[in-house]
C-alpha cells in the first residue's frame, strides 16, 4: 500500500493538472470503485457533475480533494437532494481517495486509450484536452464523496477524522507524540503504524527508519526517553524526504505518480527488501522475520532485540 510519499507525489500531480477545473461527465465503470459511496454509482456521477475541484490534500497515506458547488453527503442521503452545480458555494464536500494496494489517478489525454482497469473517468468542462481516471488493478481502492469537518481548516472529510497528523505536518506536536508513544504501553514498530498515533508511516519507511535509528522493531514504547523519541522522529523525516526527493517507492507497475511514472527509492533502502545482504553500517546480513502478517527487516547487530 502507498505510503506518505507515495501519496504525497500523487497529490502535488493532482495540484498541478486538476485544481480548479469542473467536471462536466463522470463515468463509473466498475461498482466496487465507488462501494465506499453508498448511495451507488448514478448518485456518485450526478452528485460530482457541475463541481469545482479544490487543491488536492493529504494527511498521511489519505488523499482528497475539496469541491465546491454541492449538497452535503448527510443532507442528500437523508432527504434526497438533487446536487445543485453553482460552483462558488462551498457546502463542505470532498472527494476522497483510496489507492488500495493497486490504485492509480492518472491524467490522461482524452484520446489516449482505456486502461485495462480503468474504473472510473471524470471529463472536465474547459478545452485542456485531459480527463483524470482512476485505475485500479485488485479492486480495493475507490473515490467516495463526503462531508467534510466542520471549521476545519484542511476541509478534512470526517470519515477520517480519527487519523493523526503525519510527522511532515507543520502542525504535528513532538511533545504530544512522545508522551502517546508512552502511553500506548505497546513495541515501536506497532506504533509507527498506528494511524491513529502518527499518519504515513507504514512497512517500508518504519523499517527504513527504525534501521537508521539503531532500534530493533519490538523496542517497548515505554522505554523511550524524549531524546530518544526525538531521533527517531528526526530518521522517519529524513528517509521521508529522501524518498519524496525521487518520486517515491515502486517496487512495481501499480504505483506510479499522475503521468505514469514510477518513483526510485527502492534502490536506497537500507533494510526493507534486503534479506542476506550485508547491512550497510556493519556488514552482517539483514534477516527478515514475519510481523503482523508483514515483514520486518533489520540488523541483529546494529539492532538488537530487548532484553526479555
Amino acid at each position: 500500500m502507498p505510503e506518505l510519499p507515495e501519496v504525497e507525489v500523487v497529490r502535488r500531480g493532482l495540484e498541478r493538472w486538476v485544481d480548479g477545473r469542473t467536471i462536466d461527465e463522470v463515468e463509473v465503470r466498475h461498482p466496487r470503485a465507488i462501494r465506499r459511496h453508498t448511495a451507488g454509482a448514478e448518485d456518485f456521477a450526478a452528485r460530482l457533475t457541475g463541481l469545482r475541484l479544490g487543491t488536492a490534500r493529504r494527511r498521511g497515506k489519505y488523499l482528497w480533494i475539496p469541491v465546491t458547488g454541492g449538497t452535503p453527503a448527510a443532507q442528500t442521503a437523508a432527504e434526497g437532494i438533487a446536487p445543485l452545480v453553482t460552483p462558488d458555494v462551498t457546502h463542505g464536500l470532498a472527494i476522497l481517495a483510496h489507492l488500495g494496494m493497486s490504485g492509480q489517478l492518472l491524467v490522461q489525454p482524452h484520446d489516449a486509450p482505456d486502461e485495462k482497469h480503468l474504473r472510473i473517468r471524470l471529463r472536465f468542462a474547459d478545452d485542456l484536452g485531459t480527463e483524470l481516471r482512476f485505475v485500479d488493478q485488485r479492486t480495493f481502492g475507490g473515490l467516495s464523496l463526503h462531508d467534510t469537518v466542520p471549521g476545519d481548516p484542511d476541509q478534512l472529510p470526517d470519515v477520517i477524522a480519527h487519523i493523526a497528523r503525519d510527522p511532515l505536518d507543520p502542525a504535528f506536536d513532538d511533545a504530544a507524540f512522545h508522551d502517546a508513544l508512552r502511553r500506548r504501553r505497546t513495541t515501536v514498530k506497532r506504533a509507527l503504524l498506528d494511524q491513529t498515533l502518527i499518519s504515513g508511516v507504514g512497512n517500508i519507511y518504519a523499517d527504513e527508519a527504525l534501521w537508521r535509528s539503531k532500534l530493533h522493531y519490538e523496542r517497548p514504547t515505554a522505554t523511550f526517553t524524549r531524546p530518544r523519541t526525538a531521533e527517531l522522529l528526526g530518521h522517519v523525516r529524513d528517509v521521508m524526504r529522501a524518498a519524496l526527493a525521487v518520486g517515491g517507492t515502486s517496487f512495481d507497475s501499480l504505483y506510479v505518480n499522475v503521468n505514469g511514472e514510477s518513483g526510485y527509492f527502492e534502490r536506497s533502502l537500507d533494510a526493507y527488501g534486503r534479506e542476506d545482504e550485508p547491512c550497510r553500517r556493519c556488514g552482517t546480513a539483514i534477516r527478515r522475520r514475519p510481523w503482523m502478517n508483514r515483514s520486518s527487516y533489520f540488523c541483529p547487530r546494529c539492532q538488537r532485540p530487548p532484553r526479555p
